[in-house]
């Protein structure tokens, strides 16, 4: 029973050495999706690219598309939760 419990150990401790040295290993100049840049049509939300450049529906220039917002609070206003 120890011989396992010190093995479940080692290896518990492999595994999560292992999986922060994997996200440390990304090749240079390389980002995560997390961090990726997508560019949209302002007109056709639809549209999207991985690269600035024109919208081939209206021939708009594609912009940064704004991360989603993290919170649900309604852009920082607070809701009332008072009974009408």
């Amino acid at each position: 029973m120890k011989k396992l419990l010190i093995l479940l150990i080692i290896l518990t401790g492999t595994m999560a050495t292992f999986a922060q040295n994997a996200k440390d290993t990304l090749p240079k100049g390389k980002t995560t999706t997390a961090t990726k840049v997508v560019y949209t049509c302002p007109m056709h939300p639809e549209v999207t690219s991985d690269k600035p450049g024109k919208c081939p529906k209206c021939g708009m220039i594609l912009v940064k598309k704004k991360p989603a917002a993290k919170n649900s609070d309604m852009h920082g206003m607070k809701m009332d939760s008072t009974k009408h």
